[in-house]
């Protein structure tokens, strides 16, 4: 599985970003995808994570209540929705993908992952 993230870019705070992950080959369906992020100077963190069926969904307290994440297997794309950006939002974020996802394993266990999409927000 190969992951390619997009969407990134400069906004306001208060604004709105959509994030998609891309995804390549026929077994990422069976896949969960999580969405991380790493700020400068700081560890990478855990955003939000979706289960293969998209029926489960986890999210990190700073990303619950504005950030949304979906997923189109028709389309193998994994989205990220995120709305009333902060200045704090601002990182670099990446998708992954990884099969613990689906039994609940969402915070470790990521086989595959993007290369990165810059989000920053301006105060």
């Amino acid at each position: 599985v190969q992951l390619q993230a997009s969407g990134g870019g400069l906004v306001q705070a208060g604004g709105s970003l959509r994030l998609s992950c891309v995804a390549s080959g026929r077994t990422f369906s069976s896949y969960g995808t999580g969405w991380f992020r790493q700020a400068p100077g700081k560890e990478r963190e855990f955003v939000a994570a979706i289960s293969w069926s998209g029926m489960s969904r986890y999210y990190a307290a700073s990303a619950k209540g504005r950030f949304t994440i979906s997923r189109d297997n028709a389309k193998n794309t994994v989205y990220l929705q995120m709305s009333s950006l902060k200045p704090e939002d601002t990182a670099v974020y990446y998708c992954a993908s990884s099969r613990s996802v689906n039994s609940g394993n969402y915070l470790e266990g990521y086989d595959y992952w993007g290369q990165g999409t810059q989000v920053t927000v301006s105060s």
